[in-house]
């Protein structure tokens, strides 16, 4: 019996190493990145100062490149209650199903049987009894179009992988630069509390001068208006403050627990300047651009599929197994059965669907190919206005605040000769909000620096990776 086992077995074993031997897929080779050879330079700018990261980012975990406790629980958090996360991670799990649906179609599935049947004549009553194995509509994949589905489907999966990847490097990114915009509004808000406390007092003292005669109706008018134009803007500020913190929420996933650890302020947050590497490190360090090639991988792998259509279609069904009258020779010698059967067909006017197949197909692979070119060029635009922000936003910042020291000592001075009676009212008001307004400027220059590196970090693909040790 183990003989005529192998008999049988012979034709489906050769069957299955025939499949897949022919291959009508055009073959995959990496498109050239239509960019330039390296990142764009800003010129007239000069060193930042700033201590340099020793790694590429892609090898920087985030946990190494945020140093505020503060800040790397609630990124903790939203990775894991982040809803925009969970759906690219179920996704994942939905595409890897459908990967083994397909894949289960290289391999013959089978079944196992058990009949009885029972039949009566006009002399006799007959039984018959019988079990087995079967095999039953498996593809011979002679032209490779079960294997071109089977690769489609593997690099839609591995896309959506890398989807995945990219759905949380977005996600760091955008809860860091909350949080940051979040440290300014409260530097913003102290600092329009103190101004405001300031103008009040201002007030206060024009009021009492006009009074005893010394100042104008006009003097207590514009302080006046100062004074409002502060409580303007820290209402503003307050609305300003209680939408970051609700978008920091929403992308937490949660309310943000009360007995997370104490932050930095903005003043005290620093993150270093990134190197850039080449614009070619960008395919292999972007999930997105790795996510549109593995897309142009499965629409090349369709092309096969389709073209296999124009070929025969061969199906087998086999059984193996015993067959008896009497349930107790079920199983004992003799009583071995087997059958195999073949099904081709062959489409031979379908008017046109077999080519039309084949069209779409190539016309899917064309928009494939055009998505991931712009998937690189955008990555490459990413970069190279990030790094024109790394280039020059220090020095903005330092010159900022070099405007706001000055307007302080301007104030300083106003104040001074106004109260020496060699300055007029008017002039201590324009040091006054000009003060104001420089500081002001000088946080939101703070944080669109610390933003941009945050951005450097996320287009130079930083964030996906484990830390070290």
């Amino acid at each position: 019996m183990i003989a005529k086992i192998k008999l049988v077995a012979t034709p489906l074993a050769l069957a299955m190493a025939l499949t897949g031997c022919i291959n009508l897929a055009p073959k995959y080779e990496r498109p050239g990145a239509p960019v330039a050879p390296s990142f764009p330079t800003v010129g007239g700018t000069v060193a930042s100062g700033n201590p340099v990261a020793a790694e590429a980012p892609v090898n920087i975990a985030w946990q190494d490149f945020f140093k505020d406790a503060r800040l790397r629980e609630l990124i903790k958090l939203a990775l894991v209650n982040n809803r925009d996360l969970r759906i690219a991670i179920a996704n994942i799990e939905q595409v890897r199903a459908q990967y083994q649906i397909t894949r289960s179609q290289q391999f013959p599935g089978v079944s196992a049987g058990l009949n009885f049947n029972r039949s009566t004549g006009a002399e006799n009553i007959s039984t018959f009894y019988n079990v087995g194995l079967g095999v039953s509509g498996f593809e011979l994949d002679l032209f490779g179009r079960v294997r071109n589905l089977t690769q489609a489907a593997l690099a839609q999966f591995l896309a959506t992988e890398e989807a995945r990847k990219s759905t949380q490097i977005s996600l760091i990114s955008s809860v860091a630069n909350a949080y940051l915009a979040v440290l300014a509004d409260d530097e913003l808000l102290e600092l329009t509390r103190q101004t405001l406390t300031t103008r009040e007092e201002s007030l206060r003292l024009t009021q009492l001068r006009f009074n005893n005669g010394v100042a104008s109706r006009l003097d207590v008018d514009q302080a006046a208006s100062l004074v409002e134009q502060a409580r303007t803007s820290l209402a503003q500020l307050v609305r300003q403050r209680a939408q970051d913190g609700n978008l920091l929420v929403l992308l937490v996933g949660q309310p943000i627990p009360d007995n997370l650890p104490a932050g930095q302020t903005l003043s005290a947050t620093n993150l270093p300047d990134l190197p850039a590497g080449l614009p070619s490190d960008l395919l292999a360090n972007r999930p997105d651009v790795r996510a549109a090639e593995q897309q142009l991988i499965a629409a090349n792998a369709n092309i096969g599929a389709a073209r296999a259509a124009y070929f025969p279609r061969i199906a087998l069904t086999g059984t193996v197994g015993s067959a008896s009258t009497e349930l107790s020779n079920l199983f004992k010698g003799g009583t071995y059965a087997w059958s195999l059967a073949a099904n081709a067909t062959m489409p031979i006017f379908d008017f046109g669907r077999t080519r039309g197949g084949i069209e779409s197909a190539v016309a899917g692979r064309d928009i494939a190919l055009a998505q991931y070119e712009r998937s690189i060029q955008t990555a490459f635009s990413d970069v190279a206005n990030a790094l024109a922000g790394q280039a020059t936003y220090t020095e903005q910042l330092r010159a900022q605040r070099a405007v706001a020291l000055t307007e302080a000592d301007r104030f300083r001075l106003s104040d001074l000769l106004y109260k020496n009676g060699t300055a007029s009212y008017l002039d201590l008001l324009d040091a006054q909000r000009s003060l104001f307004a420089a500081q002001q400027q000088a946080i939101q220059a703070n944080l669109q620096r610390l933003q941009n590196q945050v951005t450097l970090y996320r287009v130079l693909g930083g964030g996906w990776s484990e830390p070290k040790g």
